[in-house]
């Protein structure tokens, strides 16, 4: 890749989960009568549709340093009895301002570690929601997993509640990178995951790993794919690694081990042409998967979304997060609980929702938001030349110019399409779009470098 251009465009940007991002979200929160009344409009607005959860479960034995999440470090497993109850009683908040059983389209447990709770814990959990709502064939269910605390009995009692995919958190296989990220995992345990795994019927399994970590190289990078190439998951998050040291403090340790930006994209190039030789398919930013993957059925299609989970193959208006930090999208308000785990949970055993952030969205930020997700989910958007948003756009297409002379993007009077080699770009390209941060430029770092 060229050199010049990772300089030029390597600056803070946002990945995109959602738009307004998070730092620009109304001071104002809504109300919670507000709030109410965005979940229950755009529930009765599309219940043929459905909705998503996902629920947040913090926490972790041991603190992975590399990692941006809210988590709760301890090996006290009385919390789990808690916190699970806690949960249920905020469902049960909702599953009430709705009115009636749910169509559930998708769950997802991430954390935190999910798996650091007991499976009778999660059956409890997940067996409860699913019983107050419906579920059909259609319904996707995944879980996050730590190899070293993830047994067979979880993934049983997890299929036989209806999970099917299974997303392994692998990061990197070389013993020097995963010791001073403290993620020491040895790569025999991950086979056997896996292949318990398939064996119980689970047919999708999923690795996140990523690249930019310290003490990474072009030949440890490469021996991670190809052992990850030896498991074959349907699915691989390579993910970049996000140094966000004002945030998480355990990163400035190893700040003089990481990579230099070139030999960070660098990695990424040569894990994606490892892949790609063995039929993985690019979906969208840093994803790869097998033709036979619903991912990939769903990026053919046109049938990609994005949200707070990540890529998805389901595009519901509403999605419902449960648990300390956990972020709801109405489509029209974002919503996000309280990320301290006691202050939620009195909240919630208090009687109210825990919300304490927000957004609502107005008609420029609908339309800006859904050009972004074209961009994120398909390299291409467009629009009418006659249209209210037009205007809005014009802005944005003046500052890609430039990216259009880099030849990252093709630009006409009414769309914007995404060249192939444009597309590590692809998160400068929607900050061109982004109307709010332009209007108010951060005076601080607030995101990790695009590259």
């Amino acid at each position: 890749m060229n050199k010049s251009l990772i300089r030029k465009y390597n600056v803070p940007g946002p990945r995109y989960t959602s738009y307004p991002t998070v730092p620009y979200w109304d001071e104002k929160p809504p109300t919670e009568e507000q709030w109410k009344g965005k979940v229950n409009a755009t529930f009765q607005n599309s219940r043929k549709e459905g909705l998503s959860i996902y629920i947040h479960l913090p926490y972790c034995e041991s603190l992975c340093t590399y990692c941006g999440c809210n988590t709760r470090i301890t090996v006290n497993h009385a919390v789990e009895e808690p916190y699970i109850n806690t949960l249920l009683k905020e469902w049960q908040m909702y599953r009430d301002l709705l009115g009636e059983a749910p169509l559930i389209k998708e769950i997802h447990l991430g954390g935190g570690t999910p798996t650091f709770f007991s499976p009778d814990n999660l059956k409890r959990l997940i067996g409860t929601i699913v019983n107050s709502g419906k579920v059909g064939s259609e319904t996707e269910m995944s879980f996050e997993a730590h190899p070293n605390n993830t047994t067979a009995e979880h993934m049983q009692v997890l299929y036989d509640l209806g999970f099917r995919r299974i997303s392994l958190g692998i990061q990197d296989f070389d013993p020097a990178v995963q010791e001073i990220v403290n993620r020491v995992q040895p790569f025999e345990k991950v086979e056997e995951v896996t292949r318990q795994a398939r064996e119980i019927g689970y047919t999708s399994v999923n690795f996140d790993l990523i690249y930019g970590l310290p003490k990474q190289s072009a030949e440890t990078v490469a021996d991670t794919i190809r052992k990850t190439i030896r498991l074959m998951p349907d699915r691989i998050a390579f993910y970049s690694y996000a140094h966000v040291p004002w945030m998480k403090p355990a990163q400035k340790m190893f700040e003089q081990h990481l990579p230099t930006h070139e030999v960070k994209r660098n990695l990424y190039e040569l894990g994606k042409s490892m892949l790609e030789d063995q039929g993985y398919y690019e979906i969208g930013m840093d994803h790869f998967a097998l033709k036979t993957d619903s991912l990939y059925l769903a990026s053919q299609q046109g049938k990609l979304h994005r949200n707070f989970m990540g890529y998805s193959t389901n595009a519901t208006k509403l999605l419902v997060g449960l648990g300390a930090s956990s972020i709801s999208d109405t489509w029209t308000a974002f919503g996000q609980n309280i990320k301290s785990v006691e202050p939620y949970m009195q909240c919630v055993n208090d009687g109210r929702l825990p919300v304490y952030r927000g957004h609502l969205l107005n008609e420029e930020d609908l339309m800006v938001r859904q050009h972004i997700l074209n961009i994120m989910c398909r390299s291409h958007t467009e629009w009418s030349r006659e249209s209210a948003e037009a205007e809005v756009l014009n802005y944005a297409m003046s500052r890609l110019q430039e990216m259009a002379q880099d030849k990252i993007v093709e630009l006409d009077q009414d769309s914007i399409r995404v060249y192939e080699n444009g597309k590590p770009f692809i998160r400068n390209v929607c900050m061109a779009l982004d109307l709010r941060m332009w209007r108010k430029k951060p005076e601080t770092t607030l995101f990790s470098s695009t590259i």
